[in-house]
């Protein structure tokens, strides 16, 4: 990957929930894609780009939960050990939280509130634009869900996106989720390497 400072590396939910074993959410392999996640940020850094982190950061009552009406188990829950970024992932950028008011918060860019279906933008776009970023790469967890959404918008938006498949995982709760999340972003205009 090519990194410069047109370019922004999108680090998506490499949270203690989904990239833990012990996690309410695991996602099979989450702790795999840190080391490369590491690497891609000391190489982003060394060429001048952007490193942004996204973060589920949850109340701990929300229609996002199954416990709510939701359908998910209870994750990411601010100022829990499962909402913390992962501790072996380098930090060394901003960080968007989403989802903060009980919405679902699939992508860094945009959050929806589960009842009403309304959307509102994150700061991510802002944080882009100010820095005049054109490209951007979408690592993290997880594939089929946060990262398809955070790199399908990204392209929506006119950054040219870029999946690195060596630094996603996917849930895949049906067999084949996360290839078809891939194949979704290609078909958007973004590329997969």
């Amino acid at each position: 990957m090519h990194y410069d400072a047109d370019t922004a590396l999108i680090v998506v939910d490499v949270q203690n929930d989904f990239a833990d074993p012990g996690g309410n959410l695991y996602v099979r392999g989450g702790e795999e894609v840190i080391p490369v996640i590491d690497r891609e940020i000391d190489r982003a850094v060394a060429a001048g780009a952007l490193v942004v982190y996204t973060q589920d950061w949850h109340p701990p009552d929300t229609p996002h939960f199954e416990k709510d009406g939701g359908i998910w188990p209870v994750h990411c829950v601010k100022g829990t050990w499962g909402a913390e970024l992962h501790p072996d992932l380098k930090i060394v950028g901003e960080t968007i939280r989403k989802g903060t008011q009980g919405e679902d918060g699939y992508s860094g860019f945009t959050v929806r509130d589960p009842r009403s279906g309304d959307e509102r933008a994150t700061p991510l776009e802002d944080l882009l634009r100010e820095r005049h970023i054109k490209k951007v790469v979408v690592t993290g967890l997880a594939t089929d869900y946060c990262v398809r959404a955070t790199a399908l918008d990204a392209a929506d938006k006119g950054f040219a996106t870029t999946v690195l498949a060596e630094a996603v995982r996917a849930v895949d709760l049906e067999k084949g989720d996360g290839d078809k999340a891939l194949d979704e972003v290609r078909r958007a205009g973004g590329t997969v390497e």
